[in-house]
């Protein structure tokens, strides 16, 4: 993955749910009849401005592109022409102003609705949640799981692939709730499964929560055979070219890749003696000695060698899911609700502790992920859009000061308190209100950084 698509990924999902977000107030202002001065996207200096429309409304493209705002005709930000102030936002009802400061969260829950929908439509390829052998001791070996299990149903949900199953073992996880599994035996037979999950810790919701749980998916068998060699690496110096097969490492008979990623894992810095098959003959033993790389925050070994890859079984691994329109449109609206409740329940177990701060994610995460997303393809980076946009509408409800959420709250009171919160009241809301907002930036680029130092 490349710095060039990782920024490019971020610039377009960035720009795509700002203009989404404003263009939601922007629409609905217009609608209620008022004024709107200015539709920028980012803060700070305009590097690009264009006046447009009826009222002359300026389009601006600034330097600092976290954020965007619509800014309207207002008598506290400035003087109004009499002509004006019927179109002045402060003039306008409570409920008028409620639902533009709402429109702009509800565009992105909409966008995220079209995109599951969408998605659901066309179809989304997934992994079917076939798993491997639990280790001994975990959750899932003591509820009988046994490799070639394939998950059907968790609860009385059915899921279709692991990110399904993740999904849903998720939401069951962070009420450490004992959930009833269906499953297929290798042999064709229907079972069920009691998985107890109220031993995870929160540690181990801050990495993968189903390795603790003994739920690792089914791998299919590689031979040791290198498909692809990496320019550079400890493998081509080595002269180790793609097509060799791998037949022992320091004397060690090998059987599989997962042997090879084994013993090279294990063995950072250190000569190994590699004996390979290449075209039927034995060349004479070479040594690689595998680079030092920090993963997970431990040192492990990597030569630059992919192994060939048997097209055939992992086609047989993947599945295709998809809806009518009707029921995709169902979906999709249950998808954005379940997703949207629980990031406020993750978010109510931050506060109280129950899960760690760790899980706050902040530009540097987001980029890298929609770098990812992108090289996996337009499903996966689409589906990416939805969870981001989301989490966006969600943020924006909170109430705090600042936020769109911050100006509901106080139109709920000017509702049942018959007149507006005072100026004096706003004053000291924005002090919290950014005093809040920076520590929560401040978690996340802290997590950010943290995420990068430990690999």
């Amino acid at each position: 993955m490349t710095i060039l698509t990782t920024v490019a990924a971020f610039l377009v999902a960035l720009g795509l749910l700002i203009v989404v977000h404003e263009f939601g107030h922007y629409l609905v202002a217009r609608a209620c009849g008022v004024k709107v001065l200015r539709f920028s996207v980012g803060f700070g200096r305009p590097l690009w401005v264009r006046r447009l429309g009826r009222d002359g409304t300026e389009w601006v493209i600034a330097a600092f592109p976290l954020g965007g705002y619509v800014k309207m005709l207002d008598e506290r930000e400035g003087p109004v022409a009499p002509g004006d102030l019927p179109r002045a936002f402060n003039r306008q009802s409570v409920w008028r102003r409620l639902a533009i400061v709402i429109a702009g969260p509800a565009a992105n829950f909409l966008l995220a609705i079209a995109l599951y929908w969408f998605l659901f439509v066309t179809g989304v390829p997934g992994i079917t949640p076939v798993i491997a052998e639990p280790p001994s001791g975990t959750p899932a070996r003591q509820a009988g799981f046994t490799a070639g299990d394939t998950l059907l149903k968790i609860g009385d949900e059915p899921v279709a692939t692991w990110q399904d199953a993740r999904w849903v073992l998720l939401q069951r996880a962070v009420q450490k709730a004992t959930v009833t599994v269906e499953v297929r035996v290798a042999r064709g037979d229907l079972g069920r499964r009691r998985l107890d999950l109220s031993g995870l810790t929160p540690a181990d919701l801050d990495s993968d929560f189903l390795r603790a749980l003994g739920l690792m998916r089914y791998q299919v068998p590689l031979k040791a055979v290198i498909g692809e060699v990496v320019a550079g690496g400890a493998a081509e110096r080595a002269g180790l070219k793609a097509g060799d097969e791998f037949v022992a490492i320091d004397n060690q008979r090998i059987e599989s890749w997962e042997q090879v990623v084994k013993t090279v894992r294990s063995s950072p810095g250190a000569a190994l003696a590699i004996e390979v098959r290449r075209g039927g003959a034995l060349p004479p033993v070479t040594v690689a000695t595998p680079e030092t790389v920090i993963e997970g925050g431990q040192k492990i070994g990597k030569i630059g060698a992919a192994p060939r890859i048997d097209r055939a079984a992992m086609a047989a691994m993947i599945v295709e899911v998809r809806y009518g329109p009707l029921e995709s449109l169902v979906r999709a609206l249950a998808k954005t609700w379940d997703t949207s409740v629980f990031s406020l329940k993750m978010l109510g177990k931050m506060i109280v502790g129950e899960v760690s701060l760790k899980n706050l994610s902040g530009p540097i995460t987001i980029a890298d992920y929609a770098g990812q997303s992108a090289q996996s393809g337009l499903a996966s980076y689409l589906l990416f859009l939805a969870l981001i946009s989301i989490s966006l509408g969600v943020l924006n409800l909170l109430p705090v000061p600042l936020l769109d959420g911050g100006h509901l709250m106080y139109y709920m009171f000017e509702i049942f308190k018959g007149s507006p919160v005072s100026d004096r009241a706003i004053e000291i809301g924005q002090h919290v209100g950014i005093a809040l907002l920076f520590t929560l930036m401040a978690f996340a680029l802290y997590n950010d950084i943290n995420r990068l130092i430990s690999g």
